[in-house]
């Protein structure tokens, strides 16, 4: 995750509850991987599985090319919808090879009312340096018009500071998502070739895969 240069795009979405138990795949690249306005890599493969069922509780792995090595990502949780209303909470851990980074671990709490959705992360990083300060919080305000563009507003804090905002847009085509987001802060990194630069422009492509189900 990279907190210490101060990611999407690119999140991986998390739909907590399904109408029946359900596991499924994806794969997909990004021309820049961006997490929380923090610049991971440049050009990432990525691919996940993951577990749903009916009652809500949902589990999986996700995992990307970070240049330097690979990133790995263990989540599980529970959530509900209950009309236009939804909550949901969990677990996410962030594992690293080939020093790339430090073990990150969090909390995820969210809520959601029709377009608009609130996400909370808490979380503790494994700095090396005892001494080093390690935990963080994360807090995104997102607006999704229906079969339109979206717009999210992320913010650090605690031991981790900076904001961003991302404006973008997905589509499907041929059995595949399409997306295009704009990232901008003026105070986390978004580019390895421009560390001042203001914003990034990234594209992707997923594919997500029905493995089976009840």
């Amino acid at each position: 995750m990279r907190l210490k240069q101060t990611l999407i795009l690119l999140s991986v979405g998390l739909a907590p509850a399904v109408s029946m138990a359900e596991v499924s795949a994806n794969i997909g690249f990004v021309s820049d991987y961006i997490f929380r306005g923090i610049y991971q890599a440049p050009s990432s493969a990525f691919a996940g599985i993951d577990y749903e069922n009916e009652n809500g509780f949902y589990i999986g792995t996700w995992g990307a090319d970070v240049g330097d090595g690979l990133e790995t990502d263990v989540y599980f949780g529970y959530g509900s919808d209950v009309g236009e209303f939804s909550w949901g909470v969990g677990y996410t851990g962030y594992f690293y090879t080939d020093l790339f980074d430090e073990t990150y671990q969090e909390i995820n709490l969210g809520i959601g009312y029709s377009f608009i959705s609130l996400d909370v992360a808490i979380g503790g990083y494994d700095d090396p340096n005892p001494l080093a300060a390690d935990d963080y919080t994360f807090t995104s305000l997102t607006f999704e018009v229906p079969n339109g563009p979206y717009f999210k507003f992320g913010s650090w804090g605690d031991e981790f500071t900076g904001d961003y905002v991302e404006v973008g847009y997905g589509f499907e085509w041929h059995g595949f998502d399409l997306s295009i987001a704009v990232i901008s802060s003026d105070d986390l990194v978004l580019s390895s070739i421009n560390q001042l630069a203001e914003y990034n422009l990234v594209f992707g492509i997923t594919k997500g895969i029905a493995i089976g189900g009840d």
